[in-house]
């Protein structure tokens, strides 16, 4: 009578159960964690520089409006006419009141728009106003 040995039959997988668990927390902690790009910049401008400047923590309430090299003036996404910043920035305040204005108004723009949309601010009573500029070399 012969004996054979019996082998046991063990399988060499790696278990695949918790997998889909794992790849939904990380989709999730991404999804969380970045912050997408909201505006596309349709007008071009060239921040002026400064000796000292001072980083926004909270970019969340901040709204920008951008002034191009040719007096072109952009809100969110669109490039709108200096009648309309007054609406639109009241519409932004009611939504959000503690909204910071970031301007980023190019170089060698007439210092006139700007004056011109400070005053269109103040009509919407968006006091909160930022000067974007870059720091110098």
């Amino acid at each position: 009578m012969k004996f054979e040995k019996k082998r046991a039959s063990t399988k060499q997988e790696i278990p695949t159960s918790s997998m889909p668990d794992i790849v939904f927390m990380l989709l999730l902690f991404f999804m969380v964690t970045t912050t997408l790009r909201e505006v596309d910049v349709m007008v071009q401008f060239k921040l002026p520089e400064a000796e000292a400047i001072e980083k926004i923590e909270n970019k969340r309430l901040v709204s920008y409006i951008w002034v191009g090299n040719d007096e072109r003036i952009q809100l969110n996404d669109n490039i709108i006419k200096l009648d309309d910043v007054q609406k639109l920035m009241y519409q932004k305040r009611v939504e959000m009141p503690n909204v910071i204005v970031s301007l980023r108004v190019d170089k060698n723009s007439n210092m006139g728009i700007v004056t011109d949309i400070q005053q269109e601010l103040r009509k919407a009573d968006a006091r909160r106003i930022n000067y974007s500029t870059m720091l110098k070399q």
